[in-house]
């Protein structure tokens, strides 16, 4: 196979997969949580401005995954979703080690990297990013 189909290829799985991950955790923090009860949350947590991050964490997980899906805004996108996972990874999850079923960071740090190398790689040819002609990368 043609390493730039397989690129290809892979760049457009990985996108899929991400995006439906982080589209299922934003709409459990919109619509099955509630944003007042994520909001709780990440004040019990201790999270810092927890109102915005709430937010921040609710919309940038539900309208990242669905960008990183239809392979727009890619390299912005993926910046916000790996910040967004640095947070969860620095105020929630580092102190409690690695296996996610203890709390730790496995899956916030394999969303997170998997998001920035989207970021850094963009969508690949499978997308609307090349469809438009790259006009929004941004000039990344």
């Amino acid at each position: 196979m043609n390493s730039s189909i397989f690129r290809d290829i892979a760049t457009l799985v990985a996108r899929i997969g991400l995006g439906v991950v982080f589209i299922a955790h934003g709409w459990q923090k919109f619509d099955t949580n509630g944003l007042d009860a994520t909001k709780a949350g990440f004040e019990g947590m201790g999270i810092p401005l927890p109102e915005i991050s709430a937010y921040f964490a609710t919309f940038v997980e539900l309208v990242g995954g669905a960008a990183l899906l239809l392979g727009i805004f890619t390299p912005i996108v993926g910046i916000l979703l790996f910040l967004n996972m640095l947070g969860a990874f620095v105020f929630v999850h580092y102190e409690n080690g690695v296996f996610v079923g203890e709390g730790g960071y496995e899956l916030v740090v394999a969303l997170g990297v998997g998001a920035l190398v989207l970021a850094a790689v963009g969508a690949g040819r499978i997308s609307l990013d090349n469809a438009l002609g790259g006009k929004t990368s941004f000039g990344m």
